[in-house]
């Protein structure tokens, strides 16, 4: 896939590139160009053929590693955080090790006893369990290291010759609420649906038709329904993406068991809670992977294999995108607009390719390590982020949170 701009200027299409293609003007980070004279990608010094203002313009620039946003908030607007959700406030029960709240009056995460500001049963509740301050904090750099590892690890995601995309035309950020249909044909001209036998991905496609779209309707699950939520996490905890999670979870003190984890991740993931009128009738996994409708547009929906699909049965029409990632194979990002048979979508950003199991792991990952903030990832020595935020309004177990949703937000130049 192609980006639709030089990422330093990033969603500002159909600029011309400053300079020839024997300068790095303009091009700082760009993919491999066959056609150029010299290059100025991240690899072209090791591969010696840089052009020759390459490290005046390129390596001067801000760190690479620190993402830069191509995506506001695309969401409905989040509530901020409700205070006293957990029955015990000033307690550490259920909140061992979990990330500082600001908004309650003492703290268990790792660094509370360094900051003399934990819960009185801080020692009692959490001492017994092993953590180790060290090993629990999750820095950017291991974010960016396990992200990685969970890249190479997805054995299952789509090759180059299993998708063509059509992507047509890019549209500048102030357009997208145009809803004006830029691009005449589907993204998807090919998808191999043989991928779509895997073990993961059938189980996963099991589950889209398992939600009414609409807020404010209670969804009701069949024991059917109920039992394909197991089957999926059964197929992709069997993936060495989703082993690579948990270990990298338990090593960090988040969960003593496998069984623990896969139980938070129904929870967390499958939990339903009110987005209107006091029903029931959301989740996490719904949102995200499914898609809504609140309030006459399209909300959540991030994920290729439903657009897809959606497309392919005529109820979906691309409309345009803002950006396409630098990833030259699969999984790769694209942020797009669309119209979900009669409501639009003003930004929605997908990874494509990718298995079910690889987004379930990094939003996952970015939920626990980072909840309600900009989570630094690192996929094939690119940067990217991932927002999530938390649903405040109802808990559970011990006042845990449900994801409200979570997505891609940010590229590099």
């Amino acid at each position: 896939m192609r980006a639709c701009v030089p990422l330093i200027v990033a969603m500002l299409c159909g600029l011309a590139w400053a300079g020839t293609t024997e300068s790095c003007a303009s091009r700082c980070n760009e993919k491999f160009d066959r056609d150029a004279a010299c290059q100025c990608d991240r690899q072209c010094l090791q591969h010696r053929d840089c052009c020759g203002d390459y490290e005046h313009l390129c390596t001067a620039e801000e760190d690479p590693k620190e993402p830069k946003a191509f995506l506001e908030l695309e969401e409905e607007t989040w509530e901020a955080p409700a205070s006293n959700l957990y029955s015990e406030p000033s307690s550490c029960r259920g909140r061992c090790y979990k990330p500082v709240d600001k908004h309650r009056p003492c703290h268990c995460d790792a660094r509370c006893q360094e900051f003399g500001n934990c819960c009185e049963d801080f020692e009692m509740l959490c001492g017994h369990e092993g953590f180790s301050h060290s090993s629990d904090a999750i820095t950017k750099d291991e974010l960016r290291s396990i992200s990685e590892k969970i890249y190479k690890a997805d054995i299952n995601k789509a090759q180059k010759a299993d998708i063509v995309l059509n992507s047509q035309n890019c549209i500048s950020p102030s357009e997208t609420r145009d809803q004006v249909d830029h691009c005449p044909q589907r993204l998807f001209t090919y998808v191999n649906e043989k991928l779509f036998s895997k073990p993961t991905y059938a189980a996963f496609i099991n589950l889209l038709n398992n939600y009414q779209r609409a807020t404010g309707h209670r969804e009701h699950f069949s024991a059917q329904q109920l039992a394909e939520q197991d089957v999926f996490l059964r197929e992709i905890m069997k993936t060495a993406v989703m082993k690579e999670l948990y270990g990298f979870l338990h090593y960090h003190n988040r969960y003593s068991s496998e069984q623990e984890f896969v139980n938070d991740l129904k929870n967390m993931w499958f939990g339903l809670y009110s987005r209107r009128n006091g029903e029931r009738d959301s989740s996490g996994f719904e949102h995200v992977f499914s898609g809504e409708v609140k309030k006459g547009k399209v909300t959540g929906f991030h994920n290729w294999i439903r657009f897809y699909l959606q497309e392919k049965e005529g109820l979906l029409d691309y409309y345009s995108y803002i950006y396409d990632g630098p990833w030259d194979s699969y999984p790769d990002v694209l942020a797009m607009q669309f119209n979900w048979d009669g409501y639009y979508k003003e930004v929605g950003s997908s990874f494509i390719g990718s298995s079910p199991e690889f987004e379930f792991a990094l939003y996952s990952l970015c939920f626990i390590a980072r909840p309600g903030k900009v989570c630094p990832l690192s996929l094939a020595g690119y940067p990217l982020a991932i927002q999530t935020y938390t649903w405040n309004k109802s808990t559970y177990g011990n006042g845990e949170k449900y994801i409200a949703t979570a997505y891609v937000v940010s590229s590099t130049q």
